[in-house]
């Protein structure tokens, strides 16, 4: 549930409500290992020289 909370305030930040649209970024993965398979995702943004992101 806290996941869905950041990601929704960071889509709406996202979306240039304030200023110019900044288009945010997925990246998905998945880690395969003696111990099993991992699953990755991040979700982020660019805003000027500052980069955030969340992992899950």
């Amino acid at each position: 549930m806290r996941a869905i909370v950041v990601l929704t305030a960071l889509v709406v930040a996202a979306c240039g409500a304030d200023g110019e649209p900044v288009r945010p970024t997925v990246n998905a993965g998945v880690s395969v290992s003696p111990s099993g398979v991992s699953p990755s995702v991040s979700f982020g943004t660019r805003i000027g020289p500052v980069n955030v992101s969340l992992g899950l």
